[in-house]
This record gives structure tokens, sequence and C-alpha cells, in this order.
């Protein structure tokens, strides 16, 4: 057995899938970061991983034993607009494997070179978005979030041409499978039915085996996915996370968040906050991503219309059906971790208007998301009030906090359960986009990554206050905010 122990299953499906081929070579790659933890949980020794023979596997100048590299074909709607044919246009899937715990990972090389997908680009990657995507998927990997994570990172001594010239990387990624909601509507709008119906097997077995047996295997599908989005979505607002580029080939099957180009975390409360530099219309600003969870599943739905029904009324009726579980599914995710960020057992009919009120008073005197829910957390369970430093809460919210506090008083909650669940929903740490620039621009300036290692340390523990660590807690100076994120490509 080779150094990676590959089980690969993707590559027996239908060559109409993929486009098989190995990676372009760089000149002189180097190390950047070992996920050691990660390698470990996927079999992978380490210290191999940090070997020449490592750092030239995840650059794409060495092909292990197993190895069945590939780049598969998708379509998408981006923005809202239907894209027939993308693919993996700077992404090759490596191979896969069974972690030590039974479950199947991809192992993709992100900036591996031009595929057939490209679209005439170079399929290479600089060094910040590889960065950026390390730090934030493995920040929110610790917040419980479903998330592709970073196996390890490296530089490869080329330049990429961007709007300058820039130092170019690759990234290792891990997701529990790369098949998007834009693969099968690849397959829908080439009318091919065996495919999709070999696809939608597929994922049920790999994703969802609980639902294997179903007679139906496109609409048992359809069902897991609708209730994964369902609770996706709300996990990203109640951090405050924006994905920034919620188009249908960026949405997974399995249910993980992947691509993050020009995501952020709000730092002050806004609604309508946007921060993907693409964005011109607020299409996928913060307050509208559930929405845009919907219109996606529908979009899923549509293209899984053919197999799920010989009928086509019959199908719609399926599709509409499944599609309209997601907004109840949402509300119930969404209040419940409410309920955990405020301190009560359950958000009860009457609390709907202290809710409310809060974003309210959030919004109406910008006060920072994070801190904001740190600091109920505090007040209600932690009697060092640590992150008093950094924040308090302005007389305008006095009122509210008056009947906040009334309200704790009526919940049977113990006392240990409410700081238990408090404390997991209100982290101290996020990945701060003033950080992550810093992180980027020291790396990318001047070849430092000392910011980026100790950034991402920093975050593998976002619920354990430090003082010493407060300025990685802290909001943007003036001068520090980002105002804008980017795709990278």
């Amino acid at each position: 057995m080779g150094p990676i122990p590959f089980d690969n299953t993707y590559v027996q499906l239908p060559e109409a899938f993929y486009t098989r081929l190995g990676p372009r070579e760089v000149k002189t790659p180097g190390a950047i970061k070992v996920n050691r933890e990660l390698a470990s949980l996927l079999g992978i020794d380490p210290d191999w991983l940090e070997s020449p023979e490592g750092v030239a596997t995840v650059a794409g100048n060495y092909l292990p034993p197993g190895a069945a590299p590939l780049a598969a074909v998708y379509a998408g709607h981006q923005f809202g607009s239907y894209n027939p044919q993308l693919g993996d246009g700077r992404a090759l899937l490596l191979g896969e494997v069974l972690s030590t715990q039974g479950h199947r990972y991809d192992i993709q090389l992100k900036g591996s070179g031009p595929t057939p997908y490209s679209r005439g680009g170079d399929g290479r990657s600089p060094l910040g978005p590889v960065l950026r995507e390390y730090i934030v998927s493995e920040a929110m990997h610790a917040l419980g979030v479903p998330s592709t994570r970073a196996l390890a990172a490296v530089t490869t001594g080329e330049q990429v041409t961007r709007d300058s010239f820039l130092p170019g990387a690759v990234l290792a990624r891990v997701a529990s499978s790369h098949i998007r909601f834009g693969t099968f509507q690849f397959f829908s709008a080439q009318k091919n039915l065996d495919a999709l119906k070999t696809l939608a097997s597929y994922c049920v077995q790999r994703h969802y085996p609980e639902r294997a047996q179903a007679d139906n295997p496109a609409l048992a599908l359809l069902q897991a996915v609708t209730a994964a989005q369902a609770a996706l979505i709300p996990r990203w607002q109640l951090l405050g996370f924006i994905h920034g580029v919620m188009n249908t080939d960026n949405m997974l099957i399995c249910g993980e968040t992947i691509d993050y180009g020009p995501c952020a975390f709000m730092d002050e409360f806004d609604p309508a906050k946007v921060f993907s530099s693409i964005d011109h219309g607020g299409r996928y600003a913060y307050r509208n991503q559930p929405g845009i969870a919907h219109w996606n599943l529908a979009v899923l739905a549509q293209a899984l219309l053919p197999v799920l029904h010989e009928d086509q009324d019959k199908a719609v009726e399926l599709a509409q059906a499944t599609v309209d579980e997601f907004p109840a599914l949402f509300e119930a995710a969404h209040l419940r971790g409410l309920a955990d960020k405020l301190g009560f057992d359950e958000i009860r009919e009457s609390d709907k208007a202290i809710v409310d009120e809060l974003f309210e008073l959030m919004a109406s005197e910008k006060l920072d998301f994070t801190l904001c829910f740190r600091r109920l957390y505090d007040l209600a369970c932690n009697p060092d009030q640590q992150v008093a430093e950094l924040f308090e809460f302005p007389d305008a919210l006095v009122p509210w906090l008056s009947r906040w506090r009334q309200r704790l008083d009526t919940d049977q909650l113990a006392d240990n359960t409410r700081a238990e669940r408090m404390a997991m929903a209100n982290p101290a740490f996020i990945a701060r986009n003033h950080l992550v620039e810093e992180a980027i621009r020291a790396g990318e300036d001047e070849g430092d990554f000392g910011p980026f290692f100790k950034l991402i340390e920093r975050l593998s523990g976002p619920g354990q206050y430090n003082a010493a660590a407060r300025h990685y807690a802290s909001p943007p100076l003036a001068g520090q905010e980002v105002a804008q994120t980017f795709c990278g490509t």
C-alpha cells in the first residue's frame, strides 16, 4: 500500500462524469503547512506528508500509488444565469480514502493546473486564496459547521498572473465529496437519464446510506439534500457568515460548505451586508442566503425531474412537495440555534418580539455580531465577564437586556446546560476579515507564514476566550476594515 490509502469509487462511474488527467508539475514546491490531525484521521502519515515526497504530491509533481486523478464536469447557475458546462477548471480529484472512522473522503488538489474545463484560465491559484481557504475552512470546522477542510498547502515557486504577478500555491482540499447541484444540472440538460439515475444512486449510497433502500433513489436524495441544506444554512446565519457566491456549482450534495473565495464573517451587523466584489446586486447578501438556498434546491429538483417519476406531473408534485419542506426545516433549526445563543431552552411564540428587537438594535447600533452574542454568554453564565474589555452594550440596549434577563429567570434550563450551550453557540474567536488579510499579506508580500500559523492555532479553539489573545477577538480598528473579498481565480 502507498503512503495514501486510496480507495477510489468516483472514477468507476462512466467516463461522461470526468476527464482523466494528471496535474501539471511546478517549478520548486515548498511546504507551507500540513494539517497533521486531519492527515491522521485519513490514515495518512503526517510525517510523510511533510516530507519532500509528500510536498511533491500536494504540488502535483508526484502521483502516489493508487491515485486516479480526474477533473469532474458539472454545470451551474452563476448569479442566476445558467452555464451549461463548468467543471474543475483548476482542480483535480486525486482520489478517495476511507478515514479511520470509516467515512469516505475526497482528496482534491486546488490550483493544480489547466483542465479541459478551464475556459482559457491557467488552472493555477495565487497564494492568497490558498491561505484564505485554509484559514476559513478550518475555522468553520472548529465552529462545528459542515465544511470542506484543508489537508495541506504548498508553494509552487512560480508566479501567477492576475492583476499583477503573485506567488503561486496549491491546496489539498478534503470533502465528503465534491459532487455539486450543478453535476445533476449538467446531465439533466443533456437529457442523459442513465447518468442522472447512476449519479443519484451513487450519491444516496455514499452520503445518505440510511435511505439506500428507498424505492425512489432520486426522491430520497432530494429529500436528504433538502434536510442537509436546511441544517447548514442556519449555521451560517447564526455565526454571521456570508458565503458570497452561492451558485449552484458551489453547493455540495453532501451538505458541506465549499468555496471560500469571497466569503467573510460580519463584524458590524448589517442584514444587507455583501462582501463579494462581484456581487454587484446583493444577490448573496447575508439576509438573502436562506432564500437562495431554497432557490438552489428548486433548481436541483428541476434537474432531477426526469428521474423522479415517469409521469411529469407526478414528478413535479413530488419535487415541489420536497422543496417546500425547506422553509419550515430551516426555521426550526434557526430557532433552535437562536435559543442556544440567547440562553433559552427554546424560542417560545412570545419570544419572537425579543428576538426581532435584538436584531433591529444590533443593526441600528452597528453592534459587532460575534462580540454581542459572546457578551450575552458572559452576562448569563460567566462571572469573569471576559469580553467586556472588548465590547459593552450601549445604553440603547439597556431596556432590552432587562427584558432578556427577566426571560432567563422564567426558563427552566439548568445553569450548567445553559453555559455549555451558550459557549458553543457564541464563539469568542472567528476568522475576522482583517486578521485573515494580515496573514495573507505577510505570506504573499514577505514570505512570512508566522501570522498564518498563529491565526489557525487560535481559531482551533473558538469558544475558549483568553485575554492574552484579545487581539484575535477584537473587531477591526479604523482603517483595518475589509470591505470587499475576492474569488482569487
